[in-house]
């Protein structure tokens, strides 16, 4: 086997007479190599690209160095006609760079091979480059290698080989949602709630006084989250938003002023099919928007200049995952493609269509999230997920709270710090009391006090029982009656609040043991 791949790459002569000839073959480079920097909505040039050996490019933010030197005089010049013509066809910039950095794995020998295959031969040379289990995006350099001699026909290639070249010759195999088939990019209703109450105890947080308003990068922080985590955006749409996509305006209707961003899809070629994404911040978080606005107002930044005031992507990318998990005290999750995974599989579960979930994730095809489908709930698993009863989604986490009190202590709490009311036709009382009371919080009570930090549930086991029966045949009523929108913030609500009662009620138990 190693004698038959050695051959294959030793095929056709000397590899540097091989490879000059090549080199020879091809025209001059053009004078100036123009690409788009799509962060910063402007058009860079490489200028005498045939006399730099390392090419500097822009892109994300950043500025990254792309060495040919290390490949050697003829590959060298080689790959830099490999470059052009990958640029020319409209690739993003940092694609291209991570193909031509990985163009260093191919040796001389397998180069020299993939050039003097041609068509018929390319087969055997191939299989044996696969053995050799090189990251994908080497192989890729070698599909646009050959590329390159269909489009100066080249050793018997020409243009109509291009798309054999594509479809008929293998990448590496590789799952690129492992980690969605295997739920471990996901999180729990648990950490999800954690992330929702940072993001309302910031927002509380800023109609306080000044000592306790969150600082100016606590409110960046908080609104890049809610944007990764409300409506999956990439870090790169992040970075990206400038002030004049995000529109702020007061209605007579809402208590909120309403928010709006305007954000392109990303991960499409061709700046036609940058296609405009309009989302509409949730009305209880629109204050996070609105107060950094009114700071960017204050300093005079307007126009195109970016939103969140960020240097890159990876900024963005970084201060998310740093911030995401902090709050879960995890290392292993928390990323913003975390998020982006988890928004996805939680507008299904909630029942979204295809054409739903593409057009929320801003996917140019139906059939990209199929995968979310598949690792979907049914209907059944779905309504038993609201209802608490499925031991997929049973939580042992313990959930945030003050502290438990007796309920001679809550008799003793002044009347409106203890908690009551009528959520969803129920009355309730007696669940435990409020650090804060109650007229002071603007969420409603019962159910959203389990999981809040100033809740103090009262150390009786059967009063939170009797409102887990009670939260549960609400959400009965709901689907029986044909009203189980299951996308529905009521739903989503009584949901996690189920979660969060039990998980007191097991705290409990824990305690009697």
């Amino acid at each position: 086997m190693e004698k038959s791949q050695r051959l294959g790459f030793h095929a056709g002569g000397d590899d540097n007479d091989v490879l000059a000839h090549l080199c020879a073959s091809l025209p001059k480079l053009p004078s100036v190599l123009r690409y788009y920097d799509e962060f910063d909505d402007a058009i860079r040039s490489i200028r005498n690209p045939e006399g730099q050996a390392i090419f500097e490019l822009r892109y994300g933010g950043r500025r990254n160095r792309l060495d040919f030197a290390r490949l050697g005089p003829e590959r060298n010049v080689i790959f830099k006609h490999v470059f052009a013509l990958i640029v020319a066809e409209d690739l993003s910039v940092g694609t291209v760079a991570a193909y031509l950095a990985s163009a260093q794995h191919l040796t001389q020998a397998e180069v020299t091979a993939l050039v003097s295959a041609g068509p018929t031969r390319i087969g055997s040379v191939w299989k044996a480059l696969r053995v050799r289990a090189l990251p994908t995006s080497a192989y890729m350099a070698a599909k646009y290698l050959l590329q390159l001699l269909c489009a100066y026909r080249l050793n018997g290639w020409a243009s109509d080989y291009v798309a054999y070249i594509h479809t008929s010759l293998p990448l590496p195999v590789s799952d690129r949602y492992a980690g969605v088939r295997s739920g471990d990019v996901f999180l729990s209703v648990d950490e999800e709630a954690r992330i929702v109450r940072h993001l309302d105890d910031v927002v509380e947080r800023l109609a306080q006084s000044a000592a306790t308003r969150p600082s100016l990068s606590e409110l960046a922080d908080a609104g890049m989250l809610l944007c990764s985590y409300q409506f999956a955006m990439r870090p790169i749409q992040i970075a990206m938003l400038d002030v004049r996509h995000v529109r702020i305006w007061n209605d007579d209707i809402s208590d909120y002023p309403a928010v709006h961003l305007t954000f392109h899809m990303a991960k499409q070629r061709g700046s036609g099919k940058r296609i405009p994404m309009t989302r509409r911040v949730k009305a209880e978080w629109a204050p996070l928007f609105v107060q950094w606005k009114a700071h960017l107002d204050a300093e005079g930044i307007t126009g195109s200049v970016k939103f969140f005031q960020v240097e890159s992507t990876w900024e963005v990318s970084n201060r998310i995952s740093t911030l995401v998990r902090a709050l879960l005290d995890s290392d292993d999750i928390g990323t913003a493609t975390d998020l982006r995974h988890t928004a996805a599989q939680r507008l299904v579960d909630a029942g979204a269509s295809h054409e739903e979930l593409a057009e929320f994730l801003g996917h140019a095809h139906t059939s990209t999230g199929l995968v979310y489908y598949a690792t979907s709930a049914s209907h059944a698993e779905r309504i038993n997920r609201a209802l608490g009863a499925s031991a997929v989604y049973q939580r042992v986490a313990k959930i945030a709270h003050d502290r438990f009190i007796s309920p001679e202590e809550l008799a003793e709490l002044k009347g409106e710090q203890q908690i009551a009311a009528v959520p969803h036709g129920i009355p309730i009382a007696g669940i435990g009391g409020c650090t804060s009371g109650q007229p002071a919080c603007p969420y409603n009570p019962v159910t959203s006090c389990y999981g809040c930090r100033k809740f103090m549930p009262v150390h009786d086991k059967a009063f939170h029982e009797q409102v887990l029966a009670d939260m549960r045949g609400v959400v009965l009523f709901f689907d029986q009656s044909s009203r189980g929108d299951t996308r529905s913030p009521a739903y989503l609500q009584l949901q996690r609040t189920i979660a969060e009662i039990q998980i007191v009620i097991t705290e409990i138990e824990e305690r009697e043991a």
